[in-house]
């Protein structure tokens, strides 16, 4: 039987003792944030987490990051609109050590895109998340990666319950591209004029853009 997580999001969300809760947030990117946390930040307390050690290039890594600041500003600096309390976002960068990434992917390097790389992938990033929310005392973690149409959500989802199971922090279920969620986050990307990447950040997903591209540009050509 197919679990409807957005609909099991709902529901918590509609119990009134979770308002003000702590909530530990992995975030990819400014984009993937974006809707979720004009969705939750009038529920939740929400501290963005923002580690992605498989993005490999510097400059790529620290625009991402710029921009994931720029927004959280954006949003604490807007004012209550008289339809419920917004909470304030507070942002933490965890540390930036890519060879976390190649060490967790090794042996993987062939798989395309959205196979066991990615979920090894995911894993990394989501069990910091969770070590770091146990750390912090959040009431429940969870990630923004389920508001792209790409990523499974299901896997995502059950790997967020077995890490809460290992560190003792609730997991939060999520589906966020649902409700027109992906389609709002490119709506609100346009509305703050954020940096929206075409890969996800790794060497590899890089290779397959690029890739792609060629293709187009052969397809274009003939």
């Amino acid at each position: 039987m197919n679990r409807n997580y957005s609909r099991e999001l709902e529901r918590i969300l509609e119990r009134e003792e979770n308002r003000g809760k702590s909530l530990f947030l992995h975030s990819c990117c400014a984009p993937c944030s974006s809707y979720v946390l004009e969705y939750l930040r009038s529920f939740f307390r929400i501290t963005v987490f923002y580690y992605n050690p498989n993005i490999t290039e510097d400059e790529e890594y620290r625009r991402r990051a710029a921009e994931q600041k720029r927004l959280i500003a954006a949003f604490n600096a807007q004012p209550q609109d008289g339809r419920g309390q917004a909470f304030p976002i507070r942002v933490v960068e965890g540390a930036y050590h890519r060879e976390r990434f190649f060490d967790c992917v090794r042996g993987l390097e062939q798989c395309r895109e959205g196979g066991e790389r990615c979920l090894a992938c995911y894993e990394l990033r989501l069990s910091e998340t969770a070590r770091e929310a146990a750390e912090a005392g959040a009431d429940y973690f969870t990630t923004t990666l389920t508001i792209s149409p790409l990523k499974n959500a299901a896997r995502i989802n059950e790997i967020g319950e077995r890490l809460a199971g290992e560190y003792g922090v609730a997991h939060l279920p999520s589906d966020f591209k649902k409700k027109d969620g992906y389609r709002r986050s490119v709506a609100l990307s346009r509305e703050y004029d954020l940096y929206r990447q075409d890969y996800c950040g790794c060497v590899f997903s890089r290779a397959e853009r690029d890739e792609r591209d060629r293709s187009r540009e052969i397809q274009h050509e003939k």
